[in-house]
């Protein structure tokens, strides 16, 4: 979120957390083009220098975000709570962990680091650059997953995400769509800003939460990862094989 309200900043806009926010999930560029096209936002560039921002506009600020970016991507690999354990489980069922990402595989490369060192690593990565630059909402990086990791059947296959986004990829996917609550861009708060909300504040957040995921496309919604298991073996108990 920083680092693309600096970005926007150096063009000349401030823009909300929640602009920002909106998009996440998307390929970079993308989401840039997308708060671009915001009514908000499109009406202050045009103020702001006199015509609509086209293409070339949208280069100029991930030129800046990029740099942004990097410079504090390596400070925001801590895994969520549940994390290690739903990972422990899913091994243990011989359940194969696949990623797609909105970074690039440059950005990826110190996400993976920094997870590993938390003690995850999934089975296989996608990001745009594996399909020519078709990120969310697009399905090809569930597909390539799917593809490296040998599975047949897009009813086999759980997404999980935390942004409209992922939702949005799984629907086109076919695959099951699960969008998680605590620690989400749909939530938009870290982990102390979350443990410092009185109880009642948490519960109105995650049921906004979960109906905004839910109109997002969502299958089911979860409050944490540790919630996960449970899920699939709901699931599994109704007939699905996983």
């Amino acid at each position: 979120v920083s680092a693309f309200k600096e970005a926007f900043r150096r063009a000349g806009l401030d823009v909300t957390d929640e602009e920002v926010r909106a998009p996440m999930g998307l390929l970079k560029r993308d989401h840039i083009k997308t708060m671009l096209a915001m009514p908000r936002i499109n009406q202050a560039w045009i103020d702001a220098h006199g015509k609509a921002p086209d293409a070339d506009d949208a280069e100029r600020i991930y030129s800046d975000f990029e740099p942004a970016l990097m410079a504090v991507l390596d400070r925001h690999c801590d895994l969520l709570p549940g994390v290690v354990d739903t990972v422990a489980y899913l091994r243990a069922n011989d359940i194969r962990i696949g990623s797609t990402t909105g970074f690039t595989w440059a950005m990826m490369a110190v996400v993976t680091a920094g997870a590993r060192q938390e003690g995850y690593a999934p089975d296989m990565l996608q990001t745009a650059d594996d399909t020519g630059g078709f990120g969310r909402p697009w399905p090809f990086m569930i597909f390539g997953n799917m593809k490296q990791l040998g599975l047949l059947n897009v009813r086999t296959v759980i997404k999980v995400g935390d942004t409209a986004s992922d939702m949005a990829e799984a629907r086109n996917a076919g695959v099951i769509a699960v969008g998680v609550c605590e620690g989400s861009s749909m939530i938009g708060l870290d982990k102390a800003s979350w443990c410092a909300l009185e109880e009642s504040k948490r519960q109105a957040l995650l049921k906004d939460a979960r109906s905004r995921f839910y109109a997002a496309g969502a299958d089911f919604v979860i409050n944490r990862m540790s919630e996960l298991p449970s899920l699939i073996e709901d699931l599994e108990a109704r007939g699905h094989t996983l």
